[in-house]
């Protein structure tokens, strides 16, 4: 029986091992999830792992021919934490953190450990989650960095004022929280066209690593627009890291006093921090679906 025994559904959670189904096929078992529409691919490998190549990520990353996802998590063993998780992009690229798959992953934990905190190992550290009485999950992302040599860029820098431009955006500040980001604060996000000047920023010659691209912009109660361009992927509904790096970036600039509802296009994330302190961040997961991955997805992806 599935061992994320909070799925109360028809199929069975198989541990997303290869499972054989006839003696001409195999397929892969996966749950679709997602927080505020970022949406994400879960395999279970820690019995066995599927050992997924970039062209096979993009296979199953197409919307249109395969399943469609912003990152895909493949959870691996831990020996400091409950599971590791490891992280790709629908372009085939690794990244380094995902705050919203943590949550879900966090959740699943959660509900097949039976207990009501866990810690998820990613390659960015170790982060703890739990779940709050209003049934949202929340996350302690870690402390960010904010030197120049951690973003990184590639000359020395003031992070809280990037000489970085493109088209209307100009004076980002520059976060990492386990993956590198730009925060432009403009006067209206929704006003900018961030599919024209995403790409172009997230390839800055000073980005070595590129980076995720936010525009924020501040609302009269307090709260915060967001819009993201993640780094491998495109315009998201939801990045869980940028509104970390956001809430992070509007603090230093006087913009927030360290809390803040971040409304992003899938929905609002609410953001904590502290200077010196780690970012927490709370909202809610969902389940889409469980299911099968065809042979036929993989034909032509080595």
């Amino acid at each position: 029986m599935s061992r994320f025994t909070g799925i109360k559904v028809t199929y069975f959670w198989t541990r997303c091992r290869l499972t054989p189904i006839s003696r001409h096929m195999e397929q892969l078992s996966f749950i679709k999830m997602h927080g505020l529409g970022n949406d994400f691919v879960i395999i279970d490998g820690r019995e066995e792992n599927p050992g997924l190549t970039p062209p096979m990520l993009r296979a199953i990353g197409d919307r249109h021919r395969g399943i469609g996802y912003d990152q895909l998590a493949v959870l691996e063993p831990s020996e400091k934490a409950d599971v590791f998780m490891r992280i790709y992009n629908s372009d085939g690229t690794e990244a380094e953190a995902c705050g919203n798959a943590t949550r879900c992953v966090a959740y699943l934990m959660m509900k097949e450990l039976e207990k009501e905190e866990v810690v998820i190992e990613t390659v960015a550290g170790l982060l703890p989650g739990e779940t709050l009485p209003n049934s949202n999950i929340m996350i302690d992302m870690g402390v960010p960095r904010m030197d120049w040599q951690d973003i990184p860029l590639t000359k020395e820098q003031d992070t809280l004022h990037i000489d970085i431009e493109a088209g209307p955006l100009k004076d980002p500040v520059g976060v990492n929280m386990g993956n590198p980001h730009l925060v432009f604060f403009v006067e209206d996000a929704d006003e900018v066209e961030l599919e024209k000047w995403g790409p172009v920023l997230e390839h800055d010659p000073m980005l070595p690593q590129k980076a995720n691209i936010s525009v924020a912009s501040l609302n009269e109660d307090g709260s915060i627009r967001l819009r993201v361009w993640e780094r491998g992927v495109g315009i998201t509904l939801a990045c869980g890291s940028a509104a970390c790096a956001t809430i992070v970036a509007a603090s230093l600039r006087g913009h927030a006093d360290g809390a803040a509802t971040l409304h992003l296009n899938g929905g609002p994330l609410d953001m904590r921090w502290e200077w010196g302190g780690s970012v927490l961040m709370a909202g809610p997961i969902a389940y889409s679906y469980i299911g099968f991955m065809h042979p036929d997805m993989f034909k032509g992806a080595v």
